[in-house]
This record gives C-alpha cells, sequence and structure tokens, in this order.
C-alpha cells in the first residue's frame, strides 16, 4: 500500500517543475519567434532551447501548434488584463477612456509583436489558430457593442446602425491596421501614431462627430 502513495507524492511534488518546463518551451518559442518565421522553427529547435529532450518536450505539447496557441492564450489574457483595467478605471474625459481601451490592447500586442505576427501567419493555415483568434475577435466585439449601446442609452452617442455591425467593422480595422503597422507592410501607419488615428475613427463613428 506505500508505494502507490509514494508514486502521488512524487507527482505532486514535481508538478512546479513541470510548470517550470512548459514556462521555458514558450519562452523559447516566444524567442526564436523574434529571430524566425513560425514556419522555420521545429519541435527539436524548441525542445533544445527549452534543454529538453523531444520525447520530454511531447509530454507538455503535443506539437508545435500547440505551444503557438499556449502562446497566443498567454498575450490575450493579458491584452485582456490591461483592456479591463483601462475600462475600469477612471477616465478624465470620453476621449481619455477609449485612448487607454485603444492602447491597452495595441501595446499588449506590439510588446509580444513576434507571438502576433507569428499567429497572423498560422491563421492562413491552421484552423485551430483560426477559431482561436475568432474567439477573441468575438469577445472584443461583445464587449464593445455593449459600450456603444450604453454610450447610446446615456444619450452621450446617436442612434444609428446596429451597435454590433459598428463593433465588428471597428475591430476588425484595428486587427488589420495594428498588424500592418506593426509588421512595417506599406501602404501604413507608423506604429506610434496608430492608437491615435484610431482612436479619431472610432469617437467620429460613435459619437458622430460629437464628442461628448
Amino acid at each position: 500500500m506505500s508505494e502507490p502513495t509514494a508514486v502521488v507524492r512524487g507527482r505532486r511534488t514535481s508538478r512546479p517543475r513541470g510548470d517550470e518546463r512548459e514556462r521555458g518551451i514558450l519562452d523559447t518559442a516566444e524567442r526564436l519567434l523574434g529571430e524566425k518565421s513560425y514556419a522555420d522553427i521545429s519541435v527539436d529547435d524548441l525542445a533544445r532551447g527549452a534543454g529538453l529532450s523531444r520525447p520530454t518536450f511531447y509530454f507538455y505539447f503535443p506539437s508545435k501548434e500547440a505551444v503557438l496557441l499556449a502562446l497566443l492564450d498567454r498575450v490575450v489574457a493579458e491584452a485582456r488584463a490591461h483592456r479591463d483595467q483601462a475600462v475600469s478605471s477612471p477616465a478624465v474625459d470620453v476621449e481619455a477612456r477609449w485612448r487607454e481601451v485603444i492602447g491597452a490592447i495595441a501595446w499588449t500586442f506590439r510588446s509580444h509583436l513576434a507571438v502576433t505576427l507569428a499567429a497572423a501567419e498560422a491563421r492562413a493555415t491552421s484552423t485551430a489558430v483560426r477559431e482561436v483568434w475568432n474567439g477573441v475577435m468575438e469577445r472584443f466585439v461583445e464587449e464593445t457593442a455593449a459600450e456603444i449601446d450604453a454610450e447610446r442609452a446615456r444619450g452621450t452617442a446617436p442612434d444609428g446602425p446596429p451597435a454590433r455591425d459598428l463593433a465588428v467593422a471597428l475591430n476588425w480595422m484595428n486587427e488589420r491596421v495594428l498588424h500592418s503597422a506593426f509588421a512595417g507592410e506599406e501602404p501604413g501607419l507608423a506604429a506610434d501614431d496608430v492608437v491615435e488615428v484610431l482612436l479619431t475613427v472610432w469617437l467620429r463613428t460613435i459619437y458622430g462627430g460629437r464628442v461628448p
């Protein structure tokens, strides 16, 4: 009877080490993505960079794609935390509040540029990555629509197209414009200017050119 107990205890005490190994794989992946494209990174690269054997890597992740999905989850969680903080913080005025909301997302994805660009690249070929990103966008759309409806209910924003339709257009605009700016595409906006340009479009769209 004592042998099973020893095995259970061993698993419990080894768990933090497993967490560290998982983080090591994720940190290695983000570092490598800053050096070469997602397509050029192999499982062997990830395992070797984290100081693990290939079989040990597969204990934590079933594939390279799973690593990218975990990285994307980590960046999205950070972006959501910053956005939630911006939404709940007492801004001086409406313009400042929206600037904080848009800026929180832009700053997070820019600070994890390698993951952002890799996820965009993988969406073309990976159904899993595409589904995750669509889910992220859907949540942003739902929250934006609720905020537009609230502004209309307060009388600070005029009636117009359905709030969800505006939210879809605004959020996909953000996604594409931010990507082009961060990736250095042409024509494109300077990365340092993109938040202010997006903010102008959001304010004029939501408030009809009359920001309260």
